[in-house]
């Protein structure tokens, strides 16, 4: 067997993929108004530019990855997971470039479509090749993946704010992203890769574990069907707090996504520890969305600018701090011999949350006008309550089959 320590360099230059793709899938929420304006959206009676098309496009980033997800798990298996890097990275350089300089919200929606095929064959690139780094601490390396990405999303209004205070475009992050994914690509096709699988499930005797045709019951059904709520209360967060934060008169929105970023990074530093000693997974999937929900609620009724921020940290503790991870986990648990194929499925439905949800949203922002932002929490409300309910029968059926364990 070879060092482990060959690939760390590896490991490295895969994480720092997701730090950018915490930026890519931050940063037109951060300008929405600039791109708005820049492909002739409407002006709204408060002097600000209709947002909606922006929305829209950030939603076919959802449906680019649910076009890919398909094949791009089957093409890595088959190709190897530096083809796919690569070829998921060349697609984010073309969505960086592309949306800086689209001059319509057509030319943009295609990029994005082609910055969530990038999504799609990262994420099969990625998450299985640090799994093969790190076989002795899969759980940690899947976290960290989120981990990379929340640092990412907490460095961006930085950046922007030193954009801003050096007069230069707001394009400018999108085409130095573009050019250290060019230089990452470079060590991704030199630097060495371990053998597929070398994390494969094996059983006592050290032979391989034959694969099971798969059997989907109400409670795996359920468990995919949280891959879309929580995906679901993070993006419309993600995507629609700036708007709520002018709503509320906070001088500086872009705080929100530091505060953001921050509660996410803070809840995978916890939440990791907590499901590997004291608290089962299934646990947090119902525990985490009810305090989004009890946050939301109360983004609603409490309009302030110190509210928005709290809630921006809450929400990113909360929604965006490893719910969707332990969804997988727990999916992945279900089918231990297919594990690639529940883990597209699971975020088959996280596409699909972020596709339809976003729409969703993008018309709801158009019909309400200055107080869309308080029609979209209400959608975010309504779905993590039925996130939530689908988690208790998880939970129900969890805690039936220990009872029938435990009696045998």
């Amino acid at each position: 067997m070879s060092n482990k320590k060959n690939y760390f360099p590896t490991a490295l230059a895969l994480y720092f993929i997701y730090f950018i793709h915490g930026i890519g899938v931050s940063i037109l929420g951060q300008y929405k108004q600039n791109f708005a304006g820049a492909w002739g959206a409407k002006t709204l009676a408060n002097g600000t530019f209709d947002v909606s098309v922006v929305i829209a496009v950030i939603a076919a980033l959802g449906l680019g990855r649910l076009i890919t997800l398909p094949i791009s798990g089957p093409f890595s298996d088959k190709f190897g997971r530096r083809a796919s890097g690569l070829i998921g990275i060349a697609l984010y350089v073309a969505y960086f470039v592309g949306i800086a300089l689209a001059p319509n919200m057509y030319v943009a929606y295609a990029f994005a479509l082609a910055g969530g095929a990038a999504n799609s064959f990262l994420d099969v690139c990625i998450i299985p090749s640090c799994l093969e780094i790190f076989t002795k601490s899969g759980d940690a390396a899947s976290m960290f993946t989120k981990f990379s990405i929340s640092i990412g999303q907490l460095l961006l209004p930085f950046m922007i704010g030193f954009v801003a205070a050096n007069h230069m475009s707001y394009k400018t992050i999108f085409f130095v992203t573009a050019v250290l994914l060019i230089i990452d690509a470079i060590l991704i096709a030199i630097l060495p890769f371990p053998a597929m699988n070398s994390n494969a499930s094996t059983g006592k005797d050290g032979a391989e574990v034959k694969k099971e045709k798969m059997k989907f019951t109400a409670t795996s059904i359920a468990v995919i069907l949280i891959g879309f709520t929580c995906t679901s209360t993070f993006q419309l967060w993600l995507n629609c707090n700036q708007e709520l934060g002018k709503l509320y008169g906070l001088a500086k929105p872009s705080q929100i996504q530091s505060y953001y970023a921050m509660g996410s990074i803070v809840a995978i530093l916890v939440t990791a520890p907590l499901v590997k000693s004291f608290i089962k997974p299934v646990r947090i999937l119902v525990l985490y969305p009810a305090i989004s929900t009890i946050m939301l609620i109360a983004l609603y009724f409490i309009q302030s600018p110190t509210m928005v921020l709290v809630g921006g940290f809450v929400l990113g503790y909360a929604a965006a701090g490893g719910v969707l991870q332990l969804a997988v986990s727990t999916a992945n648990s279900m089918f231990p011999t297919n594990k690639g194929k529940i883990t597209s499925i699971v975020m088959i439905a996280s596409s699909v949350a972020n596709y339809v949800i976003l729409n969703i949203a993008s018309m709801l922002t158009k019909a309400g006008g200055v107080q869309g932002p308080k029609y979209v929490l209400l959608l975010n409300m309504g779905i993590t309550i039925i996130g939530i309910l689908l988690a208790l029968f998880v939970n129900k059926q969890y805690a039936k089959q220990e009872s029938v364990a435990a009696s045998v």
